[in-house]
């Protein structure tokens, strides 16, 4: 069933392993704070800020997570330090639930996609792994018996091109390219019509992996999606931005930039097994709005997982 089959034991072992950087070096700041503390004062909400906003949930995000934590001692009475991991758990799963990032009720939804063919367009800079989650989406998208098209409309870098289309052959499913220089609308274009000529499921569209200035990135993507919608009228159904997340802050900056200059409505934030940066996958739900929908948690093809956000804070707080 791939990806779009239940949360199973196989995934949940990639997603503990994928947050085990994390997790330690979180819960090892946390450790070390509550030592000889007895009750949840001033003291250690100033320390408990401090972990936070240096495992890259945010400023922002942090504030608000620590003045929560805050009304509910003074309200409910907790006096204990013991009981600190409960209510951290407990907000970050509720900030996440109001942000309305991906849960575990979206993993069937999958199955039968909103459009045929259900086009998605890819965004994000250069070495972020956007052509490794291509690659991997369409992997999943195939197991879960989706006709799936590639369209190599990153024409900007040579190489961007041919490693997209040894991702296509090795999972089997057909690519549209016209190689370095070419129009990347025209790349768009052909592959979304060649899409709805062999009767797709899937149209997953690369784009250029630039951050130029907002204006000329905003013009390019605009382009991109006038020419799809020639095609198909409401093309593209998902703008999916991926992220780095072992990045950091720098990779909130990017999603700002990019949901700025176009309709992101999903993220992809890859890369979490090989930082203690995971964080950040709380602080980009809460300050966009915009859910996480994919996290890549290791360099096997099966190791690109939807985004449930129940068994994300599970994992975090090792249960």
């Amino acid at each position: 069933m791939g990806l779009f089959g239940l949360f199973n034991r196989d995934k949940k072992e990639s997603l503990d392993k994928g947050l085990e950087k994390t997790r330690e070096s979180f819960f090892s700041k946390l450790t070390k704070t509550l030592i000889g503390k007895s009750s949840i004062d001033d003291e250690v909400l100033d320390n408990l800020e401090e972990i936070l906003v240096t495992s890259d949930v945010g400023v922002e995000t942090t504030l608000k997570i620590v003045k929560r934590i805050q009304e509910r001692v003074a309200r409910d009475k907790y006096t204990s330090s013991s009981e600190l991991n409960k209510i951290l758990k407990e907000e970050i799963a509720l900030l996440l639930e109001e942000n309305k990032s991906s849960g575990s009720n979206d993993f069937n939804s999958l199955k039968d996609l909103p459009a045929k063919p259900y086009v998605i367009m890819v965004v994000g800079v250069n070495g972020v792994g956007k052509t490794t989650t291509i690659g991997k989406l369409a992997n999943q998208f195939k197991l879960a018996g989706k006709n799936v098209v590639i369209g190599a409309a990153d024409t900007f870098r040579a190489a961007a091109v041919d490693q997209l289309t040894i991702w296509a052959n090795r999972v089997g499913v057909p690519i549209v390219s016209q190689g370095m220089g070419a129009d990347p609308a025209s790349v768009a274009y052909d592959a979304v019509s060649s899409a709805v000529a062999q009767g797709a499921d899937v149209c997953i569209i690369d784009t250029a992996g630039r951050l130029h200035n907002k204006i000329n990135l905003m013009n390019e993507l605009s382009k991109i999606r006038r020419v799809m919608q020639k095609v198909i009228p409401d093309a593209p159904h998902e703008i999916l931005l991926v992220l780095d997340a072992s990045t950091g802050q720098n990779a909130i900056e990017q999603a700002r930039q990019f949901i700025a200059a176009t309709d992101v409505n999903a993220l992809a934030l890859t890369k979490l097994d090989g930082t203690a940066k995971g964080g950040v996958v709380i602080g980009i739900s809460d300050q966009f709005k915009v859910p996480v929908k994919y996290i890549g948690v290791g360099e096997k093809i099966d190791d690109l997982q939807l985004f449930d956000r129940n068994e994300f804070v599970k994992s975090l707080f090792n249960e």
